[in-house]
C-alpha cells in the first residue's frame, strides 16, 4: 500500500526557547532528520509548519493555533494515499526499522489510526500511521474546539502499538522540550 510521510514542525517551542525544528542534532537539524527519516520509510516527505519559515513546499494548518491535531488535518487533507505516517520534529531518536514495523502493522490491522502505545501507556499520537479518512474525525473535532487527538481514538478503530514486545527499545520516542533534554541527548 502507498505510504506518505509528514513531518509535524508547526509548534512554538516555548520550552526550548527557540525553534526546535532548526535546532543542530548531531550534524543535522531536527527537521532535516525527520524529514530524512520519512523519505527513508515513505520514499517522500513533506513538512507541516509554517511556509515563512521552512519554505514554499510547506503544508499549512487549515486550523491554525489548533495544535497537533491541526497539522495531522493538515497533511491527511494535502497528502493522496490512504496510509500517512505522521511523526513529530522532535523525536530524533526514532529508527526507520520501528517506523516500518509501525506502518506493517497499518496495513495488517486496516484500523484507521495506528498508534504507538510504551509500556508506561503513553501514546505517541505524532509517531503513528493514519488512514486518510481520519481527517473528517479531525475537522468535526477541530470545528467543536476539541483539539485533543487521544480522545479522538474511541471514535475509530484504532491499534495499538506497542514496541517494547516486539524488541524496540522505547527510548526512541525520547522528545525534546528544553535544552535540557537536547543536552542530555
Amino acid at each position: 500500500m502507498e505510504l506518505s510521510a509528514f513531518v509535524l514542525a508547526g509548534g512554538r517551542s516555548s520550552r526550548m526557547g527557540s525553534d526546535k525544528a532548526l535546532l543542530p542534532f548531531r550534524g543535522r537539524t531536527l527537521l532535516d532528520r525527520a524529514r530524512e527519516l520519512g523519505r527513508e520509510v515513505a520514499g517522500s516527505c513533506r513538512c507541516v509548519g509554517s511556509r515563512d519559515r521552512y519554505g514554499d513546499d510547506v503544508i499549512e494548518d487549515v486550523y491554525a493555533g489548533h495544535g497537533p491535531l491541526a497539522g495531522i488535518h493538515a497533511a491527511l487533507r494535502a497528502g493522496a494515499t490512504e496510509l500517512n505516517l505522521i511523526l513529530a520534529v522532535d523525536t530524533p531518536l526514532l529508527t526507520p526499522e520501528y517506523l516500518r514495523h509501525l506502518v506493517a502493522q497499518a496495513e495488517r490491522s486496516g484500523a484507521v489510526a495506528t498508534v504507538t502505545r510504551t509500556a508506561d501507556g503513553r501514546l505517541h499520537p505524532l509517531c503513528a500511521v493514519y488512514r486518510k479518512s481520519f481527517a473528517d474525525i479531525a475537522e468535526g473535532a477541530l470545528r467543536e474546539g476539541r483539539n485533543k487527538i487521544d480522545a479522538l481514538f474511541a471514535n475509530v478503530p484504532t491499534e495499538y502499538v506497542e514496541p517494547a514486545p516486539a524488541g524496540f527499545d522505547e527510548r526512541i520516542f525520547t522528545n525534546l522540550n528544553t535544552p535540557e533534554d537536547l543536552a542530555k541527548l
